[in-house]
């Protein structure tokens, strides 16, 4: 059974398509990045999907739950954690914790063990208020007070927007350890790299349509295979060099002359790369670099999207 299930999911505001028939599938157990630009439609399906907003057409399931007929049983089933810290900076990460607990109708003995349970999982040990966190550690507590109910399903919409590399690694490693005990989780960003980092599957919405999905490696291998860069020394001779890395390459190599590179797509990576070295060598043309890159989930990204407009 998938975790979170949606098909042809439409969200309509007069004329507009904020979603426009998006088709999800996230295996239980799992991580599914949803990618996509500013007003793409994301933060839309995750309202939906929460049952925070009532689709205009199409079904979508969570946990098994039908999201229109069943939503009580979806909030049983779900955490969410917004773009905006929830917590009270005026309580400590257990005041906070056990105050959640309570308003998901734990008893007091109950909050107060679960907060407990939380503070060690997060390490969220610090006594102080809130209002004394790091970001990183605000948004540690958000994943917990989401994690109350131990909930299968997690939704975090964009969970690391304006966190320091330091903090940002820290939600990533909570999120992992997530993950390993069993929980699925819905992860929308706008950090390639996160997605990289931590999906299993990524969904890239645009226009309110998913118009790309598969693993990174699938995402990347769209753009092609491996490239071989070269930099060359002598800018007179990079049509030279662009003839020979051409003559391995599985398309044409280009050229930048501002940069004096030689770019070209490759299918063998390492034979290409000794293949060319010895040629230039043999020809007297100094490199003053030489590399073999995969295209980068940013690559993909701009290549599938486009910079139109949409909403949120």
């Amino acid at each position: 059974m998938s975790a979170v299930l949606t098909r042809g999911l439409r969200k309509t505001y007069g004329e507009k398509a904020a979603l426009d028939g998006v088709d999800l599938d996230v295996g239980p157990g799992t991580v599914c990045g949803l990618l996509g630009p500013n007003g793409a439609g994301k933060t839309t399906a995750v309202r939906i999907l929460t049952t925070l907003l009532r689709a205009s057409g199409g079904r979508a399931e969570v946990a098994g739950f039908d999201v229109a007929t069943q939503p009580r049983q979806v909030r049983r089933n779900i955490g969410l954690v917004g773009q905006h810290a929830a917590v009270d900076e005026l309580l400590t990460g257990r005041q906070n914790l056990e105050m959640f607990g309570r308003l998901y109708h734990l008893g007091a003995g109950a909050a107060r063990t679960r907060a407990a349970e939380l503070l060690e999982r997060f390490g969220l040990e610090h006594t102080g208020p809130a209002k004394e966190y790091s970001g990183g550690m605000r948004r540690r507590l958000d994943l917990a007070a989401g994690m109350i109910l131990a909930p299968p399903v997690l939704f975090l919409d964009e969970p690391t927007t304006g966190l320091d590399p330091r903090s940002r690694a820290e939600i990533w490693r909570a999120v992992r350890d997530l993950v390993s005990g069993g929980t699925t989780v819905l992860l929308t960003t706008q950090y390639l790299e996160e997605a990289d980092q931590l999906a299993d599957r990524i969904s890239v919405i645009d226009a309110g349509r998913v118009v790309a999905e598969g693993t990174p490696d699938e995402l990347k291998s769209k753009l092609g295979g491996d490239r071989l860069d070269v930099v060359i020394h002598d800018p007179a001779r990079l049509t030279e060099a662009a003839a020979i890395a051409g003559a391995v390459a599985s398309g044409p190599a280009e050229i930048d002359q501002d940069t004096r590179h030689v770019r070209a797509p490759v299918n063998e990576r390492v034979q290409a790369l000794t293949e060319v070295l010895a040629a230039l060598a043999a020809a007297g043309i100094e490199a003053e670099d030489v590399a073999l890159r995969r295209p980068t989930l940013d690559e993909v990204f701009l290549n599938l999207t486009n910079a139109g407009g949409g909403t949120k």
